[in-house]
């Protein structure tokens, strides 16, 4: 199908006028291109990574040491997708004036330097980047097109409750993936 202004539009999924660099507890949410299974599989509600797999986990943990600002919370990789909880820590002599906007985190702080969407395509890049090198020398699966989707889900975390509450979705995932909406059996199942 052809390109057509009028009714192919992307619209941004993000808070408008929210600062993306400003410190704070933010989950986020990844999928692989087409939700294929690339990663792992899900064995007796326990996630059984790939070598895929532990390659997302080693560039997951990266993130800490490309971008000194940046605290990983918990996580889960699963067979297609991703769920992460970063937090944006202050720079050292930022202002931490609270701002007192109803739609911001209750977790106030700073500027810490690179927003997250920069840092969520880095992590693309390079998992990217090394998942081709699998396929080239390693037999990994071919994706088609791009590993990643285009965008991603984020969502800030506003208060303590909402973070243990999204810190028990992740824990729990893996054990609800036979009903989870990213597992591709669910929507061959809504074909039907």
């Amino acid at each position: 199908m052809k390109f057509n202004p009028d009714i192919h539009h992307r619209h941004s999924i993000r808070l408008r006028g929210y600062d993306y660099s400003t410190a704070g507890f933010y989950f986020v949410t990844i999928c692989v291109q087409g939700r294929e299974c690339l990663l792992g599989e899900i064995v007796d509600g326990e996630v059984v990574l790939n070598d895929a797999g532990g390659m997302v986990d080693y560039w997951w943990h990266e993130l800490a040491n490309k971008f000194p600002t940046v605290e990983l919370d918990h996580y889960v990789i699963m067979p297609n997708h991703f769920h992460g909880i970063i937090i944006l820590q202050p720079l050292v002599g930022a202002n931490l004036c609270v701002r007192l906007d109803a739609d911001l985190p209750e977790f106030p702080g700073g500027h810490t330097g690179p927003p997250l969407p920069r840092m969520v395509q880095w992590f693309k890049t390079m998992s990217t980047n090394a998942y081709i090198h699998g396929v080239h020398h390693h037999n990994w699966s071919s994706f088609p097109g791009k590993l990643w989707q285009r965008n991603y889900y984020e969502r800030i975390i506003r208060n303590e409750n909402e973070l243990n509450q999204i810190r028990q979705y992740i824990h729990h995932n893996p054990v609800k993936w036979d009903i989870d909406a990213e597992n591709p059996a669910n929507h061959q199942k809504n074909i039907l």
